[in-house]
């Protein structure tokens, strides 16, 4: 498998990303849209997660496809980001069809970023006009890093950020990932500047360093972000014909990727979360095995955007803990 043409998520024909930022309140909005309603899944492995729509997910609910899906910033309060994007998606025509009403379906996730450094002193909720903007600003190219979901997002040591990659199997499927870093864990190894990520690396997608140069096995990590501070939210995509109990595996699956990248992940105080996406634009000539093949190259490309994510960073007034490229110089050496 190589990367794909973009090396983002919307590799995978039908999808489209928008983001919308703020950079006073140093938070933002991530929107997953369809051209077209698409299968979806979810699978939670955090301990602290916030959600919206999610239950309507499982396979034997009734509504079997989304239109949208939202990663935010703002802990609960982002959770209103949905709406917005619901009311864009509305008064496009967008919708389950329900007599003569459309009810638009974007299930959506949150990360904590409340205590960045950014001004939260709003008198209105921002994110439901964040998330039309996001909807709005939707198309097939994106930026990385500190925009979106990831604009104010944290690792422990590090500035996270939004982060994405795609592959293309030799069967022509192409899986991608798009995902907000925002971790209790840490995306390099010890001090740096390797990613954990690092064995995974394709075409230097994140500063070519390769894999960690040294293990240590007895590595036990510190809490340097409070309880409840953390969350890393993804969505992983295919244009593969999965149905929704394939598109669920293909999302546990991905978490493997969480794992390599973050160290450590899945913790109580992370409300780790992936989606899983399906456009059904490609059938699976060997159900079994394409599905093995799928789940394998969602967690591959989960765990290369969450170092794209951090790597990607930029910083701006007021934050309160180093970007990758702040930390270390050109090549990889403290700057």
């Amino acid at each position: 498998m190589k990367p794909g043409p973009r090396n983002l998520i919307t590799d995978v024909a039908g999808l489209r990303v928008g983001n919308a930022t703020n950079t006073q309140v140093k938070s933002g909005v991530t929107a997953l849209v369809g051209d077209a309603p698409f299968v979806a899944s979810v699978h939670v492995m955090g301990g602290a997660p916030g959600t919206r729509e999610t239950d309507l997910l499982a396979p034997d609910k009734l509504v079997q496809r989304v239109d949208a899906l939202v990663l935010s910033g703002g802990s609960a309060f982002g959770l209103d980001a949905a709406s917005g994007v619901a009311d864009g998606l509305r008064a496009q025509g967008r919708g389950y069809q329900v007599g003569e009403v459309r009810v638009p379906i974007v299930p959506g996730a949150i990360l904590f970023d409340l205590l960045n450094g950014g001004d939260k002193d709003w008198k209105e909720n921002p994110y439901k006009s964040m998330g039309r903007m996001a909807l709005d600003a939707a198309g097939a190219s994106f930026k990385l890093g500190s925009v979106g979901c990831g604009t104010g997002a944290t690792t422990t040591t590090l500035k996270g950020g939004l982060g994405s990659a795609s592959v293309v199997l030799e069967s022509g499927i192409t899986v991608g990932a798009l995902v907000g870093v925002n971790a209790v864990g840490s995306a390099i190894e010890g001090k740096g500047p390797r990613f954990w990520a690092g064995a995974w690396e394709m075409a230097g997608e994140f500063g070519g360093l390769g894999g960690p140069e040294t293990t240590d096995a007895g590595f036990e990590p510190s809490l340097e972000k409070l309880a409840g501070e953390a969350t890393t939210i993804a969505i992983v995509a295919t244009d593969a014909a999965l149905d929704p109990a394939q598109c669920l595996r293909m999302a546990v699956a991905a978490h493997d990727g969480m794992a390599r990248a973050l160290v450590p992940s899945h913790t109580p105080f992370d409300g780790d979360l992936v989606f899983g996406a399906a456009t059904g634009a490609r059938p699976l000539e060997d159900p079994q095995w394409d599905a093995l093949r799928i789940g394998h190259a969602a967690a591959t490309c989960l765990a290369r955007a969450i170092a794209r994510g951090v790597y990607h960073a930029t910083p701006a007034k007021g934050d309160t803990i180093p970007t990758w490229t702040g930390r270390f110089a050109q090549g990889g050496r403290p700057a």
